[in-house]
């Protein structure tokens, strides 16, 4: 059983359609759903992805449905002249989707309280530098854990310290490996990633 820990307030108004930005490393999983969902969404829509991966999946899954990929290095992710070229899109809200480079200040300050991430685990358990992917589950599995999960979060300066927006569990059973415990916790993070984002972008009157 799946059960929500805690939850977004949503609130209804009548703000114009918010523009985001995808940042991704990989295959794209996460990233694909959030575009899907926003491609029917009222309230925003996927205008652009960011990828650090010339070889990602994600860059093909993007280009298949009409978004453009900026394929960036880290000295341009670095330099202070890239929350501009992130800001030329016109962008309302970053969703950091299997993204693992710490956001530079520039970028942070540029989209305060506007950058959000999510994390395979039930944060502040299971965080910091290294901590993704199936390191999470690993640990996870190695530490007996009757229980997992996903935390989205905004996005700070330090790795998965930003305040809490939502959390949800799944439990972890004595026979599972670090294998099933990732598909759990892949599962909340598809039913749950991109309803979050519309919910913030909801209650987003700015």
């Amino acid at each position: 059983m799946y059960h929500v820990i805690t939850s977004v307030q949503i609130v209804l108004n009548c703000n114009v359609l918010k523009r985001l930005a995808i940042f991704a490393s990989g295959s794209g999983s996460n990233a694909v759903k959030i575009i899907d969902y926003f491609a029917d969404s009222a309230e925003g829509k996927v205008v652009v992805v960011f990828c650090n991966n010339p070889k990602a999946g994600i860059i093909e899954k993007a280009a298949e449905r009409n978004i453009p990929v900026v394929i960036f290095d880290r000295a341009t992710f670095r330099s202070d002249s890239f929350a501009e070229q992130i800001a030329a899109y016109e962008i309302d809200w970053i969703v950091l989707a299997g993204f693992l480079w710490l956001m530079p200040v520039s970028i942070i300050e540029k989209f305060a309280n506007r950058i959000v991430n999510i994390h395979p685990a039930l944060l502040p358990d299971y965080g910091g530098k290294g901590m993704y992917g199936m390191n999470v589950h690993e640990a996870v599995w190695r530490d007996k854990m009757t229980e997992t999960g996903i935390t989205i979060h905004y996005v700070n300066d330090h790795y998965d310290s930003g305040d809490i927006i939502f959390q949800a569990s799944c439990p972890v059973l004595p026979d599972d490996k670090p294998q099933d415990i990732q598909a759990k916790v892949l599962q909340l993070e598809h039913k749950y990633f991109a309803t979050i984002v519309e919910a913030l972008l909801r209650s987003d009157k700015n």
